[in-house]
């Protein structure tokens, strides 16, 4: 089930940080310190990447969906977004 933003607004820090999937490889980590990161995971050549999209509020859901389609579609094309 896709992230909203009231779930992510009321996400809280956990003694170890915790991932909130959203859907096509986009997560958000929740670190113990109250921090909130976009990440995608993807393959390239065989290999599990993760690539960093920026911090929760300054880039919303709605910017973080269209990063990780952007990243996407270079993976389509044969390139790695990294």
């Amino acid at each position: 089930m896709p992230l909203t933003d009231t779930a992510i607004r009321s996400a809280k820090p956990a003694e170890r940080a915790y991932k909130l999937s959203d859907e096509k490889g986009l997560f958000l980590s929740v670190d113990p310190n109250g921090s909130k990161y976009w990440r995608q995971k993807y393959r390239f050549a065989g290999k599990e990447k993760l690539l960093a999209h920026g911090v929760y509020p300054e880039v919303s859901l709605k910017e973080a969906r269209e990063r990780r389609d952007a990243a996407r579609k270079l993976l389509a094309d044969g390139v790695d977004p990294s």
